[in-house]
């Protein structure tokens, strides 16, 4: 085996990333076109993926498109038409998760509708866009999956960081069914670096700490003072993890959780 350094810059891809829509899908579609890719953003609102679309750098390109993960028909729909506009995809990362109706009810009153529900979007999910874009990779022998996690799916919440915590005006806290449904993906992600990985496809996780977006300061405190670096996580933290993730810099990398949480999880 040849023993050499790479110099090579990462090829432009063609990345389709679910949950697009969001803040920090909007972070990861600004990241990803600044390295000069083309990206699909994905959202089950079109407007909310076209914004996010419209936030690209100019070093790449990105296309909105509405399209329920939870939903496999919609799934390869949605596949013909990113390869219709973009091409062949190179890179999948699975950022699509969601809230119900009572998504805040303690556990012993949680609806099994509600639960069915998230578990179908945050898990179920990822495995049909896995299936639907995942297959062609394989077979083409390359490719990179990343599965967007939770600190949650792989360590139980501090519940009293939640005392006084208010978000949008409601008090939160993180129910049963985001940490199952997310312990779930990383178990999946496991399971798809394994399966495939001697075809040349990588499945990885990207797992976010809490991150701000308006949380209100009681909990920002009770938070930050969990971490090792004493604040919250910022939307581009996250997006540079992805970017690793996605380009020929993490070649030798697969079945792996980069756990970007400010160190929360390593005390």
């Amino acid at each position: 085996m040849a023993d050499t350094l790479s110099s090579t810059p990462t090829a432009a891809k063609i990345i389709v990333l679910t949950g697009g829509g969001g803040f920090l899908g909007t972070a990861m579609t600004r990241r990803l076109t600044r390295d000069g890719h083309a990206v699909a953003v994905v959202d089950r609102d079109l407007e909310s993926a076209t914004k996010s679309a419209a936030g690209a750098d100019a070093a790449g390109r990105a296309i909105g498109y509405a399209c329920d993960v939870s939903d496999r028909a919609a799934l390869v729909d949605l596949k013909a038409k990113v390869e219709r506009d973009l091409g062949v995809v190179d890179v999948l990362i699975c950022g699509a998760a969601t809230k119900s109706d009572n998504f805040f009810e303690p556990f012993e009153t949680f609806p099994l509708e509600d639960w069915d529900y998230v578990m179908r979007v945050n898990l179920t999910g990822p495995a049909m866009c896995a299936q639907v874009f995942g297959g062609d990779m394989a077979k083409r022998g390359a490719g990179s999956i990343i599965n967007i996690l939770s600190i949650y799916g792989i360590a139980a919440p501090d519940q009293r960081i939640y005392d006084g915590a208010v978000y949008e005006g409601r008090a939160i806290n993180t129910p049963a069914i985001y940490s199952a449904s997310k312990a779930g993906l990383w178990g999946l992600t496991k399971y798809l670096a394994s399966y495939w990985g001697k075809n040349g496809l990588r499945v990885n996780a990207v797992t976010p700490g809490g991150i701000f977006s308006g949380q209100n300061d009681t909990f920002i405190n009770n938070y930050s003072a969990r971490t090792m670096m004493d604040r919250m996580g910022e939307p581009h933290e996250i997006a540079d993890a992805v970017a690793f993730l996605a380009s020929d810099g993490s070649s030798y990398i697969t079945g792996q959780n980069l756990i970007v949480d400010g160190g929360l999880t390593a005390w």
